[in-house]
Protein backbone atom coordinates (compact mmCIF):
# COMPACT_ATOMS: atom_id res chain seq x y z
CA UNK A 1 0.00 0.00 0.00
CA UNK A 2 1.17 3.74 -0.89
CA UNK A 3 2.48 5.37 2.54
CA UNK A 4 3.53 8.45 0.53
CA UNK A 5 1.67 10.11 -2.11
CA UNK A 6 3.02 12.95 -4.11
CA UNK A 7 0.32 15.22 -6.05
CA UNK A 8 1.48 17.85 -8.95
CA UNK A 9 -0.91 20.43 -9.34
CA UNK A 10 -2.43 22.13 -6.77
CA UNK A 11 -5.51 23.38 -8.99
CA UNK A 12 -8.88 22.45 -8.42
CA UNK A 13 -7.96 18.59 -8.86
CA UNK A 14 -4.92 18.84 -7.16
CA UNK A 15 -6.16 19.69 -4.31
CA UNK A 16 -9.25 17.55 -4.46
CA UNK A 17 -7.68 14.54 -4.46
CA UNK A 18 -5.00 15.83 -2.09
CA UNK A 19 -7.93 16.44 0.13
CA UNK A 20 -8.86 12.56 -0.38
CA UNK A 21 -5.91 11.10 0.29
CA UNK A 22 -4.84 13.02 3.19
CA UNK A 23 -8.27 11.73 4.94
CA UNK A 24 -7.71 8.37 4.16
CA UNK A 25 -4.31 8.48 6.62
CA UNK A 26 -1.75 9.05 3.59
CA UNK A 27 1.14 11.28 3.67
CA UNK A 28 0.74 13.93 1.11
CA UNK A 29 3.25 15.91 -0.67
CA UNK A 30 0.92 18.65 -3.08
CA UNK A 31 3.28 20.08 -5.52
CA UNK A 32 3.43 23.44 -7.82
CA UNK A 33 5.37 25.85 -9.45
CA UNK A 34 5.20 28.77 -6.74
CA UNK A 35 3.93 29.35 -3.52
CA UNK A 36 0.84 31.80 -4.83
CA UNK A 37 -0.19 28.73 -6.35
CA UNK A 38 -0.11 26.06 -3.35
CA UNK A 39 -1.17 28.70 -0.79
CA UNK A 40 -4.61 28.69 -2.98
CA UNK A 41 -4.73 24.84 -3.36
CA UNK A 42 -4.07 24.67 0.74
CA UNK A 43 -6.87 27.17 1.63
CA UNK A 44 -9.38 25.81 -1.09
CA UNK A 45 -8.53 22.55 1.27
CA UNK A 46 -9.01 24.22 4.13
CA UNK A 47 -12.13 25.81 3.69
CA UNK A 48 -13.93 22.54 1.95
CA UNK A 49 -12.81 21.04 5.87
CA UNK A 50 -14.70 23.70 7.82
CA UNK A 51 -17.63 23.28 5.88
CA UNK A 52 -17.03 19.73 7.19
CA UNK A 53 -16.42 20.79 10.44
CA UNK A 54 -19.74 22.85 10.20
CA UNK A 55 -21.83 20.11 8.68
CA UNK A 56 -20.69 18.15 11.78
CA UNK A 57 -18.72 15.86 8.87
CA UNK A 58 -15.70 16.08 10.68
CA UNK A 59 -13.70 16.91 13.78
CA UNK A 60 -11.70 20.23 14.72
CA UNK A 61 -8.81 17.91 15.82
CA UNK A 62 -9.40 15.72 12.17
CA UNK A 63 -9.10 18.75 10.35
CA UNK A 64 -5.96 19.12 12.27
CA UNK A 65 -5.05 16.06 11.82
CA UNK A 66 -5.40 15.65 8.39
CA UNK A 67 -4.11 19.05 7.34
CA UNK A 68 -0.59 17.71 8.93
CA UNK A 69 -0.49 15.26 6.51
CA UNK A 70 -0.08 17.65 3.46
CA UNK A 71 3.00 19.79 2.48
CA UNK A 72 3.89 22.24 0.18
CA UNK A 73 7.11 21.19 -2.49
CA UNK A 74 7.73 23.57 -5.05
CA UNK A 75 10.42 21.13 -6.27
CA UNK A 76 9.92 17.98 -7.93
CA UNK A 77 12.86 16.75 -6.56
CA UNK A 78 11.01 16.78 -3.10
CA UNK A 79 8.99 14.08 -4.40
CA UNK A 80 11.56 11.53 -4.40
CA UNK A 81 10.14 9.67 -0.87
CA UNK A 82 6.84 9.15 -2.66
CA UNK A 83 5.52 5.53 -3.63
CA UNK A 84 2.62 6.92 -5.83
CA UNK A 85 2.65 10.36 -7.83
CA UNK A 86 -0.42 11.77 -9.54
CA UNK A 87 -0.38 14.28 -12.25
CA UNK A 88 -3.35 16.52 -12.13
CA UNK A 89 -2.34 19.56 -14.57
CA UNK A 90 -3.34 21.16 -17.82
CA UNK A 91 -4.68 18.78 -20.73
CA UNK A 92 -2.11 19.14 -22.74
CA UNK A 93 -0.31 15.89 -24.16
CA UNK A 94 2.89 17.50 -24.96
CA UNK A 95 3.17 19.64 -20.71
CA UNK A 96 1.99 15.95 -19.55
CA UNK A 97 4.85 14.17 -21.94
CA UNK A 98 7.49 16.43 -20.39
CA UNK A 99 6.06 16.81 -17.02
CA UNK A 100 6.47 12.61 -16.62
CA UNK A 101 10.10 12.70 -17.96
CA UNK A 102 10.96 14.65 -14.97
CA UNK A 103 8.85 12.55 -12.66
CA UNK A 104 11.28 9.87 -13.52
CA UNK A 105 14.17 11.49 -13.13
CA UNK A 106 13.07 12.51 -10.05
CA UNK A 107 11.60 9.72 -8.18
CA UNK A 108 12.84 6.30 -7.01
CA UNK A 109 12.50 3.36 -9.13
CA UNK A 110 9.54 1.86 -7.96
CA UNK A 111 7.16 4.55 -7.57
CA UNK A 112 3.91 4.46 -9.62
CA UNK A 113 3.53 7.65 -11.99
CA UNK A 114 -0.38 8.14 -12.38
CA UNK A 115 -2.06 10.54 -14.97
CA UNK A 116 -5.11 12.23 -13.63
CA UNK A 117 -5.89 12.51 -17.79
CA UNK A 118 -9.47 12.87 -18.85
CA UNK A 119 -8.85 12.19 -22.28
CA UNK A 120 -5.65 11.51 -23.86
CA UNK A 121 -4.23 8.16 -24.31
CA UNK A 122 -2.05 6.68 -21.15
CA UNK A 123 0.37 5.32 -23.53
CA UNK A 124 0.88 8.63 -25.39
CA UNK A 125 1.89 10.27 -21.70
CA UNK A 126 4.04 7.05 -20.63
CA UNK A 127 5.93 7.45 -23.91
CA UNK A 128 8.77 9.78 -23.02
CA UNK A 129 9.30 7.22 -19.81
CA UNK A 130 12.06 4.77 -19.71
CA UNK A 131 10.01 2.38 -17.75
CA UNK A 132 6.63 2.66 -18.83
CA UNK A 133 5.15 0.15 -17.23
CA UNK A 134 5.16 2.02 -13.79
CA UNK A 135 2.84 4.65 -16.00
CA UNK A 136 -0.79 4.25 -15.47
CA UNK A 137 -4.32 6.11 -15.84
CA UNK A 138 -6.44 7.58 -12.56
CA UNK A 139 -8.82 9.47 -13.64
CA UNK A 140 -10.51 10.94 -10.37
CA UNK A 141 -14.17 13.39 -11.19
CA UNK A 142 -14.32 16.69 -10.12
CA UNK A 143 -15.26 17.47 -7.26
CA UNK A 144 -12.82 14.28 -6.71
CA UNK A 145 -13.78 14.60 -2.82
CA UNK A 146 -17.29 13.54 -3.48
CA UNK A 147 -17.09 11.62 -6.75
CA UNK A 148 -16.77 7.87 -5.92
CA UNK A 149 -15.76 7.10 -9.28
CA UNK A 150 -12.22 6.55 -10.43
CA UNK A 151 -11.48 5.20 -14.05
CA UNK A 152 -8.22 3.19 -14.05
CA UNK A 153 -6.38 2.85 -17.30
CA UNK A 154 -4.08 0.59 -18.32
CA UNK A 155 -1.67 1.34 -21.05
CA UNK A 156 0.22 -0.37 -23.74
CA UNK A 157 2.74 -1.44 -20.94
CA UNK A 158 1.60 -0.84 -17.82
CA UNK A 159 2.35 -3.66 -15.39
CA UNK A 160 -0.83 -6.10 -14.15
CA UNK A 161 1.10 -5.68 -10.45
CA UNK A 162 1.20 -1.62 -11.37
CA UNK A 163 -2.36 -2.14 -11.76
CA UNK A 164 -3.02 -3.86 -8.81
CA UNK A 165 -1.97 -1.39 -6.75
CA UNK A 166 -3.54 1.14 -8.40
CA UNK A 167 -7.09 -0.82 -7.67
CA UNK A 168 -6.42 -1.15 -4.04
CA UNK A 169 -5.25 2.55 -3.57
CA UNK A 170 -8.66 3.67 -4.84
CA UNK A 171 -10.40 1.08 -2.40
CA UNK A 172 -8.16 2.59 0.32
CA UNK A 173 -8.93 6.28 -0.60
CA UNK A 174 -13.08 4.98 -0.40
CA UNK A 175 -13.37 5.39 -4.11
CA UNK A 176 -15.17 2.64 -6.89
CA UNK A 177 -12.39 1.32 -9.63
CA UNK A 178 -13.47 0.65 -12.36
CA UNK A 179 -10.80 -0.74 -14.89
CA UNK A 180 -10.97 0.54 -18.57
CA UNK A 181 -9.28 0.51 -21.73
CA UNK A 182 -6.89 3.13 -23.03
CA UNK A 183 -9.36 4.55 -25.89
CA UNK A 184 -9.87 8.64 -26.13
CA UNK A 185 -12.07 9.59 -23.10
CA UNK A 186 -12.29 6.03 -21.92
CA UNK A 187 -15.87 5.49 -20.68
CA UNK A 188 -17.28 8.42 -18.55
CA UNK A 189 -16.56 10.95 -21.20
CA UNK A 190 -17.55 9.17 -24.32
CA UNK A 191 -20.96 8.37 -23.09
CA UNK A 192 -20.93 12.71 -21.18
CA UNK A 193 -20.05 14.49 -25.14
CA UNK A 194 -23.43 13.91 -26.52
CA UNK A 195 -24.91 14.89 -23.06
CA UNK A 196 -23.35 18.51 -23.20
CA UNK A 197 -22.88 18.48 -26.69
CA UNK A 198 -27.11 17.98 -27.57
CA UNK A 199 -28.02 20.58 -24.86
CA UNK A 200 -25.39 23.16 -26.47
CA UNK A 201 -26.56 22.75 -29.97
CA UNK A 202 -30.29 22.83 -28.67
CA UNK A 203 -28.79 26.16 -27.01
CA UNK A 204 -27.38 27.43 -30.44
CA UNK A 205 -30.58 26.31 -32.45
CA UNK A 206 -32.98 28.81 -29.67
CA UNK A 207 -34.90 25.48 -29.26
CA UNK A 208 -34.81 26.22 -25.02
CA UNK A 209 -33.10 27.96 -22.73
CA UNK A 210 -30.50 27.23 -20.28
CA UNK A 211 -32.65 27.16 -17.89
CA UNK A 212 -35.40 25.03 -19.38
CA UNK A 213 -32.96 22.16 -20.52
CA UNK A 214 -31.73 21.88 -16.95
CA UNK A 215 -34.74 21.60 -15.51
CA UNK A 216 -35.83 19.33 -18.24
CA UNK A 217 -33.14 16.77 -17.65
CA UNK A 218 -33.55 16.86 -13.92
CA UNK A 219 -37.15 16.63 -13.64
CA UNK A 220 -37.39 14.59 -16.36
CA UNK A 221 -34.57 12.40 -17.04
CA UNK A 222 -33.69 12.49 -13.14
CA UNK A 223 -30.46 13.99 -13.01
CA UNK A 224 -28.78 15.29 -10.25
CA UNK A 225 -27.70 18.41 -12.23
CA UNK A 226 -28.21 19.68 -15.91
CA UNK A 227 -25.82 19.83 -18.68
CA UNK A 228 -24.77 23.48 -17.85
CA UNK A 229 -24.59 23.43 -14.47
CA UNK A 230 -22.32 20.72 -15.04
CA UNK A 231 -20.01 22.53 -17.36
CA UNK A 232 -20.37 25.44 -15.14
CA UNK A 233 -19.02 23.20 -12.30
CA UNK A 234 -16.44 21.42 -14.04
CA UNK A 235 -14.89 24.73 -16.04
CA UNK A 236 -16.35 25.17 -19.10
CA UNK A 237 -12.35 25.58 -20.76
CA UNK A 238 -11.47 22.09 -19.12
CA UNK A 239 -14.72 20.70 -20.60
CA UNK A 240 -14.03 22.37 -23.74
CA UNK A 241 -10.13 21.13 -23.86
CA UNK A 242 -11.99 17.37 -23.56
CA UNK A 243 -14.67 17.62 -26.73
CA UNK A 244 -11.47 19.23 -28.60
CA UNK A 245 -9.27 16.41 -27.66
CA UNK A 246 -11.85 13.91 -28.30
CA UNK A 247 -13.08 15.14 -31.46
CA UNK A 248 -9.26 15.31 -33.24
CA UNK A 249 -8.49 12.08 -31.45
CA UNK A 250 -11.38 10.51 -33.26
CA UNK A 251 -10.23 11.85 -36.43
CA UNK A 252 -13.23 14.27 -36.92
CA UNK A 253 -16.17 12.44 -35.57
CA UNK A 254 -19.41 14.64 -36.02
CA UNK A 255 -20.62 13.04 -32.49
CA UNK A 256 -17.83 14.85 -30.87
CA UNK A 257 -17.56 18.39 -32.65
CA UNK A 258 -17.31 21.30 -29.80
CA UNK A 259 -19.49 23.72 -30.51
CA UNK A 260 -19.18 27.55 -30.93
CA UNK A 261 -21.27 28.87 -27.86
CA UNK A 262 -18.22 26.99 -25.81
CA UNK A 263 -15.10 28.43 -27.51
CA UNK A 264 -16.96 31.88 -27.04
CA UNK A 265 -17.28 31.72 -23.32
CA UNK A 266 -13.51 30.41 -22.85
CA UNK A 267 -12.26 33.22 -25.10
CA UNK A 268 -14.55 35.70 -22.84
CA UNK A 269 -13.41 34.73 -19.67
CA UNK A 270 -16.71 33.00 -18.56
CA UNK A 271 -15.50 29.23 -17.48
CA UNK A 272 -18.20 28.65 -14.70
CA UNK A 273 -17.89 28.81 -11.00
CA UNK A 274 -14.33 29.28 -10.57
CA UNK A 275 -14.98 32.51 -12.44
CA UNK A 276 -18.42 33.90 -11.29
CA UNK A 277 -19.63 33.43 -14.22
CA UNK A 278 -20.47 30.67 -16.81
CA UNK A 279 -23.66 29.71 -18.15
CA UNK A 280 -25.26 31.31 -14.56
CA UNK A 281 -23.64 34.19 -12.83
CA UNK A 282 -22.47 33.13 -9.07
CA UNK A 283 -21.94 35.62 -5.98
CA UNK A 284 -19.29 35.73 -3.75
CA UNK A 285 -21.67 33.19 -1.13
CA UNK A 286 -21.05 29.92 -3.80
Amino acid sequence: MFKHVGIVGAGTMGSGIAQVVALSKIDVALYDVNDTLLRQGIERIRADFRKAVERGKLTQEQLTETMERIRSRTSLSELTSCDLIIEAVIEDLRVKKDLFKHLEQNSKATTVLATNTSSLSVSSIASGVSKQERVIGMHFFNPAQTMKLIEVIRGEQTSEAVVSSAIEFVKHIGKIPVRVKDTPGFVVNRVARPFYGEALRLLGENVASVEQIDRITKVIGGFAMGPFELMDLIGIDVNFSVTQSMYEQYFGEPRYRPHPIQKRMVESGMLGKKTKRGFYVYDDKI
